[in-house]
């Protein structure tokens, strides 16, 4: 998995899904180091499900969703941290890491590796719950009436 694979989209996709601990624990080595400054609280709102109708190819509106957002700097770089649901501290960890990455700092060289075994984590636990969900799947094809 190259460096490229490692952006914003994916590593949050990564912190999110996986194992929370994780976001925690790399959050907290930059806490621990850095001077973290706080932009925006962790605070709740609502966001806009935007939605691709696949015939007509149209976008829509789903509906709303609760998310938590939180803003920080370090140093010059800003870091944000959105997730659905009510969990500040989630948020918060997730802006610190963003900052992290932003600002380039040296320990974000060194979660790749945690990063990616996570990652293969999550596709082996989403591969046995598609093959559990597999079994129960019907072939309308060999049913004879």
């Amino acid at each position: 998995m190259s460096r490229s694979f490692m952006n914003r989209k994916n590593r949050t996709a990564i912190l999110v899904k996986g194992n929370w601990q994780i976001a925690g624990s790399l959050a907290q080595e930059i806490i621990s180091k850095y001077n973290v400054q706080i932009i925006q609280k962790p605070s709740r709102g609502l966001v806009m499900i935007k939605v691709r109708e696949g015939a007509r190819k149209s976008v829509f509106y789903l509906g709303e969703m609760l998310v938590t957002e939180c803003k920080v700097q370090i140093n010059e770089y800003l870091g944000v941290g959105v997730i659905h649901d009510d969990n500040a501290e989630m948020a918060y960890n997730l802006a610190v890491i963003d900052a992290a990455y932003n600002a380039c700092l040296l320990e974000t060289t060194a979660w790749e590796k945690t990063l990616i075994a996570e990652h293969e984590r999550i596709r082996s636990r989403e591969g046995k719950e598609m093959a559990s969900v597999l079994k129960t799947k019907v072939n309308f094809t060999t049913m004879d009436v």
